[in-house]
């Protein structure tokens, strides 16, 4: 039993790691506003929760934002890095809970497609009622800024609402298909070192 649960936290801590170098490697999107930046810190934490169950891959959201506010600190007052801890999590724990229940190739494919959209609603919700009203709020980065950059991208942002409905909505969607489908992709081959 000891020796599971030591196996079990050292996954953790390695794909927590992972997860967060790869939090390192992020770029904005032609098709986004600016400050909507891609990483790929989710895989290791998907891989975290279809190896070894949803808490783990909770688990490792929380530990890369922790360890990205340890050594970087917060340009957000914390509140991005609670926005990618909440979003990530619904991703991984939906996508890990699902999973876990048919370990089939065909269950993995409908658990990342419900993590997706799970992740996407829980995106557009917390940044309508919360996180970028805290962003107005604490950093005084105004939501007419935001809706005003989405707007030179798409004619269609003319308000809070629109800019959640064609910004948020559409950046989460694309960035959880895109890990997905790596994750899809990658999970077999390493399965065993995972497994081990």
């Amino acid at each position: 039993m000891k020796k599971r649960t030591l196996s079990t936290l050292i996954k953790v801590s390695v794909l927590s790691a992972m997860a967060f170098i790869l939090m390192f490697l992020e770029f904005p999107l032609p098709i986004f506003p600016s400050f909507l930046k891609l990483d790929f810190s989710d895989i290791p934490a998907l891989l975290g929760a279809f190896a070894m169950g949803p808490i783990a891959g909770i688990l490792i959201e929380f530990l890369k934002n922790l360890l990205n506010i340890v050594v970087q600190g917060s340009q957000t007052g914390f509140i991005g890095e609670l926005a990618n801890f909440v979003v990530g999590a619904a991703f991984v724990g939906t996508a890990g809970s699902m999973y876990r229940h048919s370990k089939t190739r065909k269950n993995a494919l409908i658990s990342m497609i419900a993590g997706v959209l799970v992740m996407s609603t829980i995106a557009s919700l917390t940044n309508y009622f919360i996180f970028l009203p805290l962003y107005e709020t604490v950093l005084h980065f105004p939501i007419s800024a935001m809706v005003e950059a989405g707007a030179k991208i798409f004619k269609g942002i003319t308000d809070f609402n629109s800019f959640v409905a064609y910004s948020i909505l559409p950046f989460n969607l694309f960035k959880g298909a895109l890990v997905a489908i790596i994750t899809f992709l990658a999970y077999k081959r390493l399965s065993p070192i995972l497994h081990k």
